[in-house]
Order: C-alpha cells, then structure tokens, then sequence
C-alpha cells in the first residue's frame, strides 16, 4: 500500500467511516511485514482523541457478552459512541475466534453508534495484545469515546488486559456457599470495579443472594487489598433486565476520578512503556519464527527432542545459536 492508501485510511478513520475503521484494524491485526509497515505509518498519523478504557472480565457463564451488550446499549444511548474488543487467549493455541460475539450481541451490533470487533484469530498472546492496543488507538481516533476490552478466556489475558485500559472490571455471580469459589486472589488484586451479575430484581431471592455475595466479596477484598488507596466496590446488577447497570459505569467513573487527570496519565505512561517491552518481546517471537536459518534446524532439533535424544534447554540454546547465526 503506498503513502496516499495510509493517508485516505486516516481520514477515514479521522471521519469515523466505519469500513475505514475496520480496515485500519485489520492492518493492525495483521503480522504480514507491509502491513506492519503501514500501521506503524498509522499509528502516527491518526489523531489523539481521549476514551474511557475498561476491561471486562469475569468468570465463566458469568454473562459478560449480556453484560457488555446492556451497559454498550446503555451508554450509545446517553450519546456515547462505543467499541467492543476482545481477548481471547485459546485463539492463540486453537486458531478459533470470537465471532459469536456478535450473535451474542445482536442488538448492540446493530446500533450505530457501536462498533464491535473480535481478537485475531492467530499469533502469540503478544501478539494479540498487540493488535488489541492498536485497535483502541483506532477506535479512539475514530471518536469512540467508551471502549470495553472484554477476555473471553481467563488467566494471563486478565493480566494483559488489565495492562491497557484505566479500569479492570471484574463480573462474578452470586453461588450458593460458594461466592468465592474459583475467583483466584489475583483477580481480586487486579479488580478496579466488582459487580454481581444476575441480581434480577425479578427474582428477589436471587437479588437477595446476590446482595450476599457482593458483602462477601467485600470482605474479601479487604483482607486482600488492605488499606489500599483506592477501595474497589463491589455492586450488584442484572446484565439481561439492565438493573443497575448504569450503576456500575457510575463507579467506573469514579474509579477514573480518583484516578484523576495526572494519575491516569501517569498509569498510561507506564502502560506505554510494558506495551514497548511487548512489542519487542513480539518482534523477536516472529522474526524468530521467519528465521531461514532456524527453519533449517528445527526439523532435526524437534526430531532429536521428540527422541528424548535432545533436553529442551539444550534445543533452545540450538535454535537461538541458529538465529544468532553462530555454531552451539
């Protein structure tokens, strides 16, 4: 693609045309050498705009693609303009995607003024941060000013996750004895927001067990977080009625004020410079991946190590003398 290509993506993008938005991401997706070329040419021209960044996670059928579909319905109609992204870590081991999410989400995939959008389907988790990073860069130039990061798997993408946005809110359900029961203390470290799914006022005996569950998880989170400065409440809602759902994008925005103007540039600095290390870390991945002079060994390394004639430390040390171009 030439120079003239990268400048009519920026201003489509710049104009918030959103084939223009979709392609860009695409670009940014992408692990093909031209393209990584232009969406490094991208990142520099489209326009700085500000959003609020929140990640979503939580455990599983805890009903985040409702959750995220009702508070995204939520705030498009308060005049928001929002994008949904997300991570998901199996993709990286199974080639799958996400793509259902945009069945789970009829509705917001419909409205306008919402743009939903998948993880790659490939690559490293590296990889997939990556492409996550730039595509909020994208959407924010793009005027979105609500961007919600969802992983779709759980463990390492809640870290990754939690490294690129201002807020991790963290989604757990209201169980019978057993509230606490696989939220790892981790989690509880990483939760900038917490909110108790499913309390349909409806179903008062589930809002009352929800209401339990959130006083647990409270207690909980102070014998994890102690005296910390920021104190993450923990809320209950309803993703499928939209019960105080409003509620907790109220305590985003608290979290965001208590952040306030220096203390989030200050964490997004921060974020700049891990995501650095990240796409290095990345770049070495796949120039070792390319590498003719490692194509060249690993036939007989894999061999040898799959014989047990070969240790892994020692394959290692081969295949990065290989790439090094020097002899083991």
């Amino acid at each position: 693609m030439s120079a003239l290509d990268a400048d009519t993506l920026i201003a489509g993008v710049r104009d918030g045309k959103r084939a223009a938005v979709s392609r860009a991401i695409t670009v940014m997706e992408s692990t093909a050498p031209r393209h990584r070329a232009l969406a490094r040419e991208l990142l520099a021209g489209l326009p700085k705009r500000d959003s609020v960044r929140v990640g979503v996670s939580g455990v599983p059928g805890v009903g985040k693609s409702t959750f995220i579909e009702s508070l995204g319905s939520t705030l498009t109609g308060a005049g928001h303009k929002v994008g949904v992204l997300a991570v998901d870590p199996s993709s990286v081991r199974t080639g799958g995607s996400v793509l259902g999410d945009k069945t789970r989400m009829a509705r917001l995939s419909a409205d306008p003024h919402a743009f939903i959008r998948p993880s790659p389907s490939a690559g490293t988790l590296g990889g997939v941060a990556r492409a996550t990073v730039q595509a909020m860069a994208v959407l924010e130039a793009a005027g979105y000013d609500a961007i919600l990061v969802e992983t779709v798997g759980v463990g390492q993408s809640e870290v990754t996750v939690a490294g690129m946005v201002d807020t991790f809110l963290f989604l757990t359900l209201a169980r019978t004895g057993d509230q606490l029961q696989g939220i790892k203390k981790g989690i509880l470290e990483l939760a900038d927001v917490i909110a108790v799914n499913k309390a349909d006022p409806e179903d008062p005996a589930r809002e009352q067990e929800a209401r339990v569950a959130a006083r647990e998880l409270a207690g909980a989170l102070r014998l994890v977080r102690g005296h910390s400065e920021w104190a993450p409440p923990v809320v209950t809602c309803s993703g499928l009625t939209g019960a105080r759902v409003d509620e907790v994008w109220g305590q985003v925005l608290q979290h965001r004020d208590h952040l306030g103007p220096d203390g989030l540039a200050r964490k997004r600095a921060e974020q700049q410079l891990d995501f650095t290390w990240a796409l290095v870390r990345d770049e070495l991945d796949q120039r070792l991946r390319h590498s003719a002079a490692v194509k060249s060994v690993q036939g007989d390394i894999r061999a040898a190590v799959l014989a047990g004639e070969l240790t892994a430390p020692l394959a290692a040390d081969r295949l990065l003398a290989a790439y090094d171009g020097v002899e083991p």
